[in-house]
């Protein structure tokens, strides 16, 4: 391996160690009580370095939202639906939802912080708009398939299902302490969240199967 490789290996792996500890640090404090020098001394380099790799604190909080919107649509880019029944196509896709936003909590804190600075932040990354475009036209041609089959009804649209699934999946996140100290519920119990696992996917297909009447 040449030097020079190996230096870019290394500024990769700083660049993502930065990443994923200001990732934590905006989720737990948000953007305005987030400080550079905290996330220096978490991970024992120099602000000086932070700025190297993403020019200023707005810019690494930037990426950390990048990176975040880029997780759950990876997640989504690698199922494998072809083969599978539109019903049954529209069920993973609503687990693998499921899954993602339970296994990535700090994505969820970042979701809120940001609707709090009315996604200001947000509109500087047209990449993002561009990278969730596939989640949506992943999401029609399962219905397009459904509605061929006579199994979906007409009507609906795409990101109505996202919309219904999202809702849903990050309301496990976002609510779970108060809604369960407000009712008695564990939300990590085992059980409860395989049974909360397979609520979205069979409320998204009696949706979508459920017979429309006119007007």
């Amino acid at each position: 391996m040449s030097h020079g490789t190996e230096r870019q290996r290394d500024a990769e792996r700083t660049r993502a160690e930065l990443l994923a500890e200001a990732t934590r640090a905006f989720a737990e404090s948000g953007y305005s009580g987030t400080r550079v020098d905290e996330i220096a001394e978490r991970t024992r380099t120099t602000k000086r370095m932070i700025y190297y790799y993403f020019g200023s604190k707005e810019g690494l909080y930037l990426a950390v939202l990048e990176a975040a919107y880029r997780g759950i649509r990876d997640a989504e880019r690698e199922l494998e639906v072809g083969a599978l029944s539109p019903v049954e196509a529209v069920r993973r896709i609503a687990e693998i939802t499921f899954d993602h936003h339970l296994a990535h909590s700090d994505f969820i804190r970042l979701v809120a912080v940001e609707n709090i600075h009315h996604g200001r932040f947000i509109r500087q990354i047209p990449s993002i708009r561009e990278a969730n475009q596939p989640a949506l036209g992943l999401l029609e041609e399962v219905l397009e398939r459904g509605r061929e089959q006579g199994v979906f009804a007409a009507g609906i649209e795409p990101l109505e299902v996202h919309l219904l699934i999202s809702s849903y999946c990050v309301f496990q996140v976002a609510n779970q302490h108060t809604f369960g100290y407000i009712f008695g519920v564990e939300f990590e119990e085992p059980q409860r969240r395989e049974r909360l696992r397979r609520m979205i996917g069979d409320v998204v297909v009696a949706w979508l199967s459920a017979p429309r009447t006119a007007g």
